[in-house]
């Protein structure tokens, strides 16, 4: 007798079962890190909701090429159960099944009368963006975001705002630039009103500050069919004016990448004090003066054009990288120190890549033709000008690396902006100028929040003058 069952009650051990299930994520075809096999992953959700990963590898995956559909209603039985691995992604669910030749798959059509299919799904376990700078940032970690897209292709700036926002670059990495960034940018260029993404297993990263990017196990959607893409949309349509307002036109040509940009809620001001003595690693937001006190320092490295690795040199030259093993060759980044200062305290920070490259106006090209090709000094007179009696917004992460001895804490810039209608400051007269930078445009401009849970209704809060992101 075959029993009708529901993913939670089908076990390693259950046999001659079958169960109603529809397609709500499908991921592309990928080959594994070794090289070995090709496998496309998929995502399946029952009538209550309960949801669990599957898996073909390469003859099913052509055989089931123009069967299987996203959002569509099928029979599965006697596929293989087997336990999910914990080192390998995001698990939904303690078992994964694995459809191949033996599995019994059955589409159900919408016309069907005897078995109707299951209705649209609802269920979305979305990280809202408030939480994304506490989570612990490591390899691992993957998460689902639902946002508006506001900008989309080469890197973006924002331009002066009153509001203070915490903002998130979401990067499309290999195909997924060249399929959903096209499909993305060609919808922002003719459709009227803002698009809204669904992005799973999207990963964290802190290599240029706090911001997300795919993986090769991520799915990106466009307008996916769920209520709270429709709550996002009707709150993107009455406040598009207000968004748009935010957007640049200007852009950076240092990435080839294709970005997109989101942002989460505010957070609450600390001072320079405060984030020195704070025993806890994590991402902090601070009004500042900025200064670059130390002019002699080096403005740039050169790092693996691959896995983004530092090297000890000068020398451009290819070389095999042992992260990477591959020749690969290395690349400029602009990274340097900078000096933030308050009524309480000094203390000195890092900022690199773009942000870095906008407050100096020079490209890590340019750093590195001039400071290492040619060995010449890096004139600061224009950025000391520019930075002269100005105080910043601020987002900085403080983070931690230990060595044999002793554990040592970093802060590294994620964003900045220039804070509008800035008093004269009352830094001592007797300490170094402070110059911040006059800037009208940083690194992304602010949107939305991503909506929550399937279980709780979406609320968007209107951006506001006084309110801390």
């Amino acid at each position: 007798m075959v029993l009708r069952l529901n993913i939670d009650r089908i076990k390693l051990a259950t046999r001659d079962w079958i169960c109603k299930v529809q397609i709500v994520e499908m991921g592309r075809p990928r080959e594994s890190p070794d090289k070995k096999c090709r496998f496309q992953k998929l995502i399946l959700e029952d009538k209550e909701e309960c949801q669990i990963k599957a898996v073909m590898y390469v003859d099913e995956i052509e055989q089931y090429a123009d069967k299987l559909k996203l959002i569509n209603t099928y029979l599965i039985s006697t596929t293989r159960v087997k336990v999910s691995p914990t080192l390998y992604g995001k698990s939904i669910h303690k078992f994964y099944w694995i459809l191949d030749k033996e599995t019994v798959i059955e589409h159900i059509k919408p016309s069907n009368e005897l078995e109707k299919p299951l209705p649209p799904p609802t269920k979305l376990n979305i990280t809202t963006f408030d939480r994304i700078p506490h989570l612990m940032v490591d390899s691992a970690a993957e998460i689902d975001i639902l946002a508006i897209v506001l900008c989309c292709g080469p890197q973006k700036y924002a331009g002066r705002s009153h509001h203070r926002k915490n903002q998130f670059l979401l990067t499309l990495w290999e195909d997924f630039g060249e399929i959903e960034g096209h499909e993305i940018a060609s919808k922002m260029a003719t459709e009227v009103d803002l698009i809204v993404i669904l992005g799973r297993s999207i990963g964290i990263s802190t290599f240029q500050g706090l911001s997300l990017q795919t993986r090769f196990n991520s799915t990106v959607r466009v307008n996916p069919n769920y209520p709270q893409t429709v709550k996002l949309i009707n709150w993107a349509k009455e406040n598009k004016a207000m968004l748009l307002s935010r957007a640049s036109e200007k852009t950076s040509t240092s990435s080839s990448v294709t970005p997109m940009i989101v942002t989460p809620t505010g957070q609450q001001l600390t001072s320079v004090a405060e984030i020195s003595s704070a025993p806890s690693m994590g991402v902090f937001y601070v009004e500042e003066e900025m200064a670059i006190l130390d002019k002699f320092q080096e403005f740039c490295v050169l790092e693996c054009s691959e896995c983004k690795q530092k090297k000890r040199t000068k020398d451009r030259k290819d070389f095999e990288c042992p992260k990477c093993n591959r020749k690969t060759t290395l690349v400029p980044r602009c990274i340097f120190q900078i000096d933030l200062i308050d009524g309480s305290a000094t203390t000195t920070t890092s900022i690199s890549a773009e942000l870095g490259e906008k407050l100096l106006s020079m490209t890590a090209e340019d750093i590195f033709d001039k400071t290492c090709t040619k060995q010449q000094s890096l004139s600061l007179d224009n950025v000391h000008q520019m930075l002269s009696n100005k105080v910043f917004q601020i987002e900085i992460r403080k983070s931690s690396w230990g060595s044999s001895n002793s554990t040592h804490a970093t802060l590294f810039i994620l964003s900045y902006m220039e804070k509008e209608h800035t008093p004269q400051s009352t830094t001592d007269k007797n300490s170094k100028k402070i110059r911040p930078l006059e800037i009208s445009e940083v690194y992304v401009i602010a949107t939305t929040t991503a909506a929550g849970s399937s279980n709780a209704t979406p609320t968007f809060e209107p951006l506001t003058p006084t309110k801390k992101v």
